[in-house]
Order: C-alpha cells, then sequence, then structure tokens
C-alpha cells in the first residue's frame, strides 16, 4: 500500500471530537458540557457523535447561561472530574468571566496547590463571515494576558487532535481557542490547508512548543490559527520575488515558545507578527517585544499584521477591509525594504 493511501485527512473538528472521544474512553472522569454540543454535535462540529456514544450522562447539553455551566464546570474539576466545556463564541466570556478567571484560573493558587482544576474551555474565535462585533472577536491576548490558564490555538487538525488531548490529561486549566474560518464546516467556508493527515493512534502535541511549518531565510512571519494560512499564502507570493519566508505557527499562547522565534529571527533578521486579534496591547507586540528584548540584531523594524482597534463591523466590506490577509503582510515586507 502506498504512502498516499495510507493518509486519513480530517477537519479540525473531526480532529477535535476524535480526540475527545478517545480520552472519554479510556478516562470515566473526562464528560463534555455546554450549549447544543448533545444530539447536534456542536454548532461548529466539535462533538459530532459523542452523544450517540456516551450518552446524556457525559455529553451534557446546557441552558444558555454560560455562568451556570463554567461555574459547574470549575466545580466539577475541583472535586476530581475532567470537564470540557465548550462556550460557543469566545465573545461570551464576559458573562462568566468571573468564573474563569476568579475562580478557575487561581483555585489551584488559592489552595497552595491542593486543589487542581482541569477544565478545558474549548472556544471559538474569528470573523469573516459579517456576524459583528459580538460573535466574530479574538481575544487571544485577553486569556493569555491572565496568569493560571494554558492557552492554546491550532492551525490544521494534526496539531488540534495533539493538543486537545494534551489539554485534557493536562493538570491545568487549559484554554482551547479554534479559529470558525478553519473548522472545515461548508457554512463557515474552508481553508483547504487546515484539513491534513491525522494519526488514528493518540498522541499529544506539547503544549508551548512552536513549529516551524516553512524554513526560510530573509523574513520570519510568525501566526497563529487564520494567522499561520495567511502567512503560508504570502511566503508563497514573495518565493516568486525571490524572497525566502519562513513562517511559524505558535501554536501555544501560554507558555509562549519564545526561542523559536528568535533563533528564527536571529537567521533572517526581520520579522512580521500576524494576528486576527486586535492590534494594541496584543500577542503581536508581545512576540515583537519578546525579539527586542533579547538584542537581536534586524535588518528593518519590525511590522505586525493584526486587527484595527475598532469594534468588528457587521458590513462585509468593512469586515473584509479590516481583517488580516496574505497581502497586508507582503505590504508590510514591502514596507522593510523601502526602510
Amino acid at each position: 500500500m502506498s504512502v498516499a493511501t495510507k493518509e486519513r485527512k480530517l477537519t479540525i473538528a473531526r480532529a477535535m471530537a476524535e480526540a475527545i472521544a478517545q480520552e472519554m474512553r479510556i478516562d470515566e472522569r473526562v464528560f463534555v458540557m455546554g450549549e447544543d454540543i448533545g444530539p447536534l454535535g456542536g454548532v461548529f462540529g466539535n462533538t459530532r457523535g459523542l452523544f450517540d456514544e456516551f450518552g446524556a450522562e457525559r455529553v451534557r447539553d446546557t441552558p444558555i447561561s454560560e455562568t451556570a455551566f463554567m461555574g459547574a464546570a470549575v466545580g466539577a474539576a475541583s472535586d476530581g472530574m475532567r470537564p470540557i466545556v465548550e462556550l460557543m463564541f469566545v465573545d461570551f466570556f464576559g458573562v462568566c468571566f468571573d468564573a474563569i478567571y476568579n475562580s478557575m484560573a487561581k483555585n489551584t493558587y488559592f489552595s497552595g496547590g491542593e486543589v487542581k482544576v482541569p477544565v478545558v474551555l474549548m472556544t471559538s474565535t474569528g470573523g469573516g463571515y459579517s456576524d459583528a462585533g459580538q460573535h466574530s472577536q479574538c481575544l487571544h491576548a485577553t486569556f493569555a494576558h491572565l496568569p493560571g490558564m494554558k492557552v492554546v490555538a491550532p492551525s490544521n487538525a494534526y496539531d488540534a487532535k495533539g493538543l486537545m488531548t494534551a489539554a485534557i490529561r493536562d493538570d491545568n486549566p487549559v484554554i482551547f481557542m479554534f479559529h470558525k474560518a478553519l473548522q472545515g464546516m461548508g457554512w463557515l467556508g474552508t481553508e483547504r490547508d487546515a484539513i491534513v493527515h491525522v494519526p488514528e493512534e493518540s498522541y499529544e502535541i506539547p503544549i508551548g512548543k512552536a513549529a516551524v511549518v516553512k524554513e526560510g531565510t530573509d523574513v520570519t512571519i510568525v501566526g497563529l490559527t487564520s494567522g499561520v494560512h495567511h502567512g503560508l499564502k504570502a511566503a508563497r507570493t514573495l518565493a516568486e520575488r525571490g524572497v525566502s519566508a519562513e513562517v511559524i505557527d505558535i501554536r501555544s499562547l501560554v507558555p509562549l515558545d519564545r526561542e523559536t522565534i528568535i533563533n528564527s529571527v536571529k537567521k533572517t533578521g526581520r520579522l512580521i507578527v500576524v494576528d486576527e486579534d486586535y492590534h494594541s496591547y496584543g500577542v503581536t507586540g508581545e512576540i515583537i517585544t519578546s525579539v527586542v528584548e533579547q538584542g537581536v540584531a534586524l535588518k528593518a523594524a519590525p511590522k505586525r499584521v493584526a486587527y484595527p482597534d475598532i469594534p468588528i463591523p457587521f458590513a462585509r466590506p468593512m469586515e473584509q477591509w479590516a481583517l488580516p490577509n496574505a497581502e497586508k503582510i507582503i505590504t508590510a515586507f514591502e514596507l522593510m525594504e523601502k526602510n
């Protein structure tokens, strides 16, 4: 049998569901809850098939009360369970933030390490489909800024399965942020490069380790989720102009693999950071600062390609104007060459 026929390509949604199912089979403490995650299988497909296999006891549809089910997840985890809870849109964090940050993230510290809170909070991010300011944000930096939680954000199905498995097994609370446009759900559009070979067996991707997804010598492009794919598209266009771009997928915001990024920039001398989260006070600024603080010799000032500091528009032309894309990355590199 050829290598090609052995490949089993999955969407991120399918990969997440498979990882959850495998962990539920080996650990009866693992259960899932959230809005529409039961018979429907989740609005974004992350829990498809779980209800049929594990039933309503371990796959629990909840009322529309994020405060209630986030509080329940913290309590269950503190009592020895390993809940996976879906916050359907990351934008909804505001109504349950007390449970997330003042309980989930801090209780291990408050108890002197005696009480573990192994919650996996999976939540959707990203815009591009005209759902406006309450359903389209990324908010990566909001969660990465707050101590006590690990934060991961995959760009492809292989990483999604491995990171989900690692998150479920971790004794710390983990925020699992998945971008809607990468899920492989037809109604959201599909990024083909996110659909990759995923082994059937269980495996982990270490939380806190970035991936160099394309090697290069002239500029380092750092991104996460959708930003990785924008970076790869920009790299292909730049290659036609004789420019060799290295593309790094950070995969994990907390812990952040600064070493891989710094080593890359030492080689290329140029840095562009891409993030669909807001421009100011964000992941882009943190990564640039991490490089500059180490005194890395740069051939040009670093650039960031991020979302403007505005509420996300409903009107499609306005939203598309604001979103990061490959063309904006190329423009950023062109500005580097001029300076």
